[in-house]
């Protein structure tokens, strides 16, 4: 990120220079913004109807978590990550703990959700919206949602150590990994 995403190729088919960024195979499509490649990808393949929902309501549940992976938990994510880990931007005390603590806020929104003990956000079935908020969280618990914090929001935990445990997400991003602590500034 920041080198091969600004060439004058990848401009050229991307002209804001995003990440993540999709091209289909035969070069003829092209997408950014990850819940946008996330849905192309589910309505693509075989399992559209259980990913994305066969009825509006369990669809408008399904988008409204993925929306919420996307502008709640990855877009507090990812600026702890850029300036601790990537250290693309310049370290901010009050910054990072403010994104932090809307990662934590975000994780006892989920904690509701699943506080009854269900397996997943919408339905009795994997969904996209399972996917989304795994992939994310599955970041966040290496990084940032550390012992303490997991300790406020167990059913999300349990949540996430079963969802990584289905064959297709544990190839897709290997084993779970839980951080004691938070990884700040050095």
């Amino acid at each position: 990120m920041g080198v091969t995403n600004k060439t004058p190729e990848f401009l050229a088919k991307f002209p804001m220079g995003k990440v993540p960024a999709f091209e289909s195979g035969d070069g003829s499509f092209c997408l950014t913004e990850g819940q946008a490649i996330a849905r192309y990808v589910a309505d693509s393949g075989p399992k559209a109807d259980q990913l994305l929902g066969a009825d509006p309501k369990t669809r408008a549940l399904i988008e409204m978590w993925s929306c919420f992976a996307e502008q709640e938990l990855s877009a507090n994510l990812i600026p702890p990550l850029l300036m601790v880990l990537a250290k693309m931007i310049p370290y901010d005390e009050a910054r990072y703990n403010q994104h932090v603590s809307a990662v934590e806020r975000a994780l006892k929104r989920i904690e509701h959700e699943l506080k009854d003990g269900r397996k997943f956000l919408v339905g009795g079935q994997l969904t996209l919206a399972d996917i989304m908020i795994a992939s994310t969280l599955q970041l966040a618990t290496r990084f940032v949602a550390d012992k303490d914090m997991r300790k406020e929001v167990p059913a999300v935990e349990t949540y996430l150590k079963e969802i990584m445990e289905i064959p297709e997400l544990k190839q897709a991003f290997g084993d779970l990994q839980l951080c004691e602590t938070r990884t700040k500034a050095e």
